[in-house]
């Protein structure tokens, strides 16, 4: 069965230097194009892609939440991001976002056709550029993670998932005072300061759940330090 795949860019030139060397495989077709995000949301949720191959810098606009908009209006597509950058930060955040895959623009044509069809039939593709920057941003994330006890990290993963201090005590079966000293022990730790500071912290790193948003915690946040 035919790939069907989305392009969004915001730029020309590379939407017609993608569409050329997709449609040279056989086992593809280009479903459409987008270059703003209202686009890529309509498109996605009219054409259901199998693919969507996303520029995370998409003009002015932060592509990096589309990618969560876009799993959740066609949910069966799979995210490929095209991207500059490859920074550990913007790969992390990427990923966790939801894309199956993240392939930098001095990637080759085969490179990319290799990294639509592995993210299309259930993988993930890492460029090879980028493969070791998220080894070593993996490794960093578990040694730094690795100084909090277990007790810990279950308090503050409950904490980044958006929970209060008193339904993490209940949960938990200990008290509130233990709850925030448990929190205030961890921020120190992990070199923050501040409840938001931990939940960014926490969501940045893996301790929360990856789809969830991070302003559903915050708003659950006082102003205090925990």
């Amino acid at each position: 069965m035919t790939i069907r795949v989305l392009l969004v860019d915001d730029h020309p030139v590379v939407r017609e230097g993608l569409r050329l060397v997709i449609q040279r495989d056989p086992r593809l077709s280009v479903a459409g194009e987008s270059a703003t995000r209202e686009a890529a949301l309509e498109a996605a949720r009219s054409l259901r892609p199998d693919v969507i191959v996303l520029d995370v810098a998409l003009g002015s606009e932060d592509g990096v939440p589309l990618i969560e908009a876009l799993r959740a209006c066609a949910p069966d597509a799979r995210v490929l991001v095209l991207s500059m950058y490859d920074d550990a930060e913007t790969v992390r955040q990427s990923l966790l976002a939801g894309a199956a895959g993240y392939l930098v623009k001095g990637a080759s044509s085969e490179e990319l056709l290799t990294a639509i069809g592995a993210v299309a039939h259930g993988g993930r593709f890492l460029h090879s550029s980028i493969a070791g920057v998220v080894i070593e941003d993996g490794l960093r994330w578990l040694r730094e993670g690795a100084t909090l006890t277990p007790r810990e990290r279950e308090v503050v993963s409950l904490f980044a998932d958006g929970q209060t201090a008193s339904r993490i005590g209940g949960a938990l079966g200990i008290s509130v005072h233990t709850v925030r000293r448990h929190l205030a022990n961890s921020a120190q730790k992990l070199g923050v300061q501040g409840r938001h500071a931990l939940v960014s912290y926490a969501q940045d790193h893996g301790f929360a759940r990856a789809g969830l948003r991070r302003s559903a915690a915050s708003s659950r946040l006082g102003g205090s330090t925990p």
